[in-house]
């Protein structure tokens, strides 16, 4: 194993991170361990989801060792089955996973760690297909290997033309300027108590830095009469925080699932998902918004209405309706029905509003957004406690996060023609489903509008748009301001670009996976468009299972096998956790490549017995052969 970082939870859950920052689902729901519900080759090896491990660690039949350890006890005894973990938490159990599996190793397996970066990997003959030689960044060379997994997740990338400008600005002006990264690697502290900050980006990534800039500085929540309310340490900055959306990402509603449960598709099935990998087969040219949309719209729709008419009218009654909506063929049809169930219009699904709740309103101050931005995060609180199940939103919603699976097995590995892929897929429904169904938990939607109540935090609004600035005696700042609220104009100090940064092989700043593309021993992935054009994606190019990388010349590599985010659009959502209970595709990736090194060491076993075999054959050989000769030899002479 090869890593800088300690095996198990790496870089992204180390266990020394702060824990302020949190997990984005629930305890119960979370696992590293394959079960009844995966297909696999090999063996199914059970083991404890998170919330099962953390309740051994709380009972002491489970110690966790490190200057963690206290920490980690004390989350352990509180963390209910539906509640949120910190990453920290789950780095611990990551931990806890790989030292039982080294422990539990059979006697003839050798497991060594090496904390170091690799930097080349090449055949070790100069021969494609040949045993592999790595190299790491201290000089070690780890010679005669005969597979490398390459899962090596998120890995740096350089910065694109537009960062690469900011940077210049901020360093030019005294500016601070924080490119894309993870929060956890971010050092916030050139942002000073009072200054005006910028946060770009309203997802998952924008919550973990609001709480390091707030909690994380020695502020306090406290409740009062039900709402929240912040308590300020005097060292937070302001927070001035905007995207193109404008609103957050939706909170997550309230699991009522527990650890397995999940929507069974009726329409979207997995036999659905073969018959369009079928058709593509045979040439037609599969579209997200053609083949796929129309499914998932009347998959999250039903469930939506089957919860708000759960109450009004009897079980019977509700099934039919379901069978009737989703079998309609038009929304005219589907009119009809939530017209007979007595459904308001005012109470239908519409996806417009969902997307964009604001719709095309223009705000005529700040105020104004701000007392709507309010409403609309304590509608958006209720309905979350309202449940995944019984409330209509939420229920709704958690069906796009039900239905990954079967979206993998349609669209992965070039499932959709090029255009599709691109602009319907990654550039419209893929920031679609994270606004709506990957959102943080209900409690930090809470502390957001106590922030913003506090005058900590300030929204800025929909489209909202940075520039840089400098005023006539030389002063600079990053300018920021909503393209919804005329007028409005903030300055700061400091930009933090709170967002991951996309997986690009073409700008990667990883010293191996740079090595493996200027040799040509990876190719970024491109899918075929209708008209014959190629979308060029930032992928890594990879065969189907197991996920060989291909060459610049489209060979595929039999000793190497990539795995995980370097593979994102040749798969979808590759980031996305493993659930028990669900049959994760990711566990049947991990499954498919382990099988296929232990194949390919039993064949290189074969092969050396048979070259043993032959060597002693042709040594018995010449052995008669020297025999019969000497003795003819002893003949002649006699």
């Amino acid at each position: 194993m090869v890593d800088p970082h300690p095996p198990g939870p790496g870089r992204v859950w180390r266990t020394d991170q702060s824990r302020e920052l949190l997990m984005n689902t629930v305890a119960s729901q979370v696992t590293v361990f394959a079960d009844a519900s995966v297909n696999l080759v090999g063996p199914v090896e059970d083991g404890p989801s998170l919330h099962e491990w953390a309740r051994d660690v709380a009972a002491g039949t489970i110690p966790v060792p490190g200057e963690g350890g206290a920490d980690a006890l004390e989350e352990a005894r509180r963390l209910g089955p539906d509640d949120y973990p910190s990453r920290a938490f789950y780095g611990h159990y990551l931990d806890w996973v790989f030292r039982t599996l080294a422990a539990d190793a059979p006697g003839h397996l050798e497991i060594r760690v090496h904390r170091e970066v690799a930097v080349a990997l090449d055949d070790e003959s100069g021969v494609h297909g040949g045993r592999q030689t790595l190299l790491l960044a201290d000089g070690t060379r780890l010679p005669g290997l005969d597979a490398v997994v390459l899962a090596q997740g998120h890995v740096p990338v350089r910065a694109t033309a537009e960062e690469q400008r900011l940077g210049a600005f901020a360093a030019e002006h005294g500016l601070v300027y924080l490119r894309p990264a993870n929060p956890a690697d971010t050092d916030h502290s050139r942002i000073g108590p009072g200054e005006s900050v910028v946060l770009r980006g309203l997802g998952l990534n924008f919550f973990d830095h609001m709480a390091l800039l707030t909690t994380g500085r020695g502020g306090s929540f406290a409740r009062v009469d039900d709402r929240l309310v912040y308590h300020p340490s005097g060292r937070e900055p302001r927070i001035l925080a905007g995207s193109r959306r404008g609103v957050p990402y939706h909170a997550r509603g309230e699991n009522e699932k527990g650890a397995y449960g999940r929507y069974l598709p009726r329409l979207l099935t997995v036999e659905k998902a073969d018959g369009l990998r079928a058709l593509a087969a045979e040439g037609e040219w599969i579209r997200f918004g053609t083949h796929l949309w129309p499914l998932i719209t009347a998959e999250v729709e039903s469930v939506y209405y089957a919860a708000l008419l759960a109450d009004r009218v009897d079980a019977d009654e509700l099934t039919a309706f379901t069978d009737r909506f989703l079998l309609a063929g038009d929304a005219a049809e589907r009119d009809r029905l939530l017209d007979a169930a007595g459904v308001a219009s005012a109470e239908r699904w519409d996806w417009d509003r969902i997307s964009r709740p604001y719709g095309e309103r223009e705000f005529a101050t700040a105020e104004d957004f701000r007392d709507w931005l309010l409403a609309y995060l304590r509608r958006d609180v209720a309905a979350a406690r309202e449940g995944n199940v019984s409330g209509p939103l939420k229920a709704a919603l958690d069906v796009l996060r039900d239905l990954r699976n079967e979206i993998r097995l349609a669209v992965d590995h070039g499932g959709l023609e090029a255009n599709s892929h691109r602009d319907e897929l990654e550039r419209w429904y893929t920031p679609l489903n994270a606004f709506l169904s990957i959102g943080p938990p209900t409690s930090r939607i809470e502390e957001l509008i106590a922030l913003v109540e506090a005058g900590t935090v300030e929204i800025i609004g929909p489209g909202v748009v940075v520039e840089t600035v400098v005023d006539d005696g030389g002063g600079a700042a990053f300018e920021v301001g909503s393209r919804r609220i005329p007028g409005q104009r903030h300055r700061a100090g400091a930009l933090v670009e709170s967002r991951l940064p996309e997986p690009d092989l073409r700008r990667t700043g990883d010293r191996l996976m740079r090595h493996l593309l200027t040799t040509g021993q990876y190719v970024p992935y491109r899918i075929l468009g209708e008209c014959g054009n190629e979308y060029e994606t930032g992928a890594v190019s990879v065969s189907g299972r197991p996920y060989h990388p291909l060459d610049a010349e489209g060979r595929a590599h039999p000793r190497r096998f990539v795995h995980g985010v370097p593979t994102e659009s040749v798969h979808w959502v590759t980031a996305a956790g493993i659930r028990p209970g669900v049959g994760s595709v990711t566990v049947e990736d991990s499954d498919a490549i382990a099988a296929a090194v232990l194949t390919l060491l039993a064949d290189d076993a074969r092969d050396r017995d048979r070259d043993r075999a032959d060597a002693d054959a042709d040594a018995d050989t010449r052995a008669d052969a020297d025999a019969r000769a000497l003795a003819d030899a002893g003949e002649a002479v006699a």
